[in-house]
């Protein structure tokens, strides 16, 4: 079995009990053709990149969950036609991932490391070098 990762934003204009429903029944798709659900992660609601179906917003869920291969196709396709879904994305995961099953607290963005900058003096250095090397007219 191979362990797959089905992200899901749903419309962020139906209810709380619809939006249930939509995760309830892209769980029981998934069971339907033999997978093992694991861990959900609701992000909550978010600012889409850009508009979708005229809607600036919705609700993220993260549904991880191990199946057959040939589960991938068949789940594509019911994900296709499930009302209340903006977009969906399947995903294989080849990496154990650890989850609890509360919403993740808002974190800032990870930052790239910063590049090694040369010491203030190395510079002046340098720049004297290649004052000295210019020749003058």
């Amino acid at each position: 079995m191979n362990k797959y990762e089905l992200a899901l934003v749903v419309s962020a204009k139906l209810d709380d009990e619809a939006r249930a429903a939509v995760v309830e029944k892209a769980k029981g798709y998934i069971t339907r053709y033999e997978g093992v659900i694991g861990a959900i992660e609701n992000w909550g609601k978010k600012k889409l990149a850009y508009e979708i179906q005229k809607q600036p917003e919705g609700y993220y869920y993260f549904i991880h969950f191990e199946a057959e291969p040939a589960c991938a196709p068949a789940l594509e396709k019911e994900m296709r036609i499930l009302d209340g879904t903006l977009r969906y994305l399947i995903v294989r995961s080849d990496e154990e991932v650890e989850v609890t099953e509360e919403a993740p607290a808002e974190e800032a963005p990870a930052e790239a490391p910063a590049a090694e900058e040369p010491a203030p003096e190395a510079v002046s250095e340098e720049a004297a070098e290649t004052e000295q090397e210019t020749p003058a007219e």
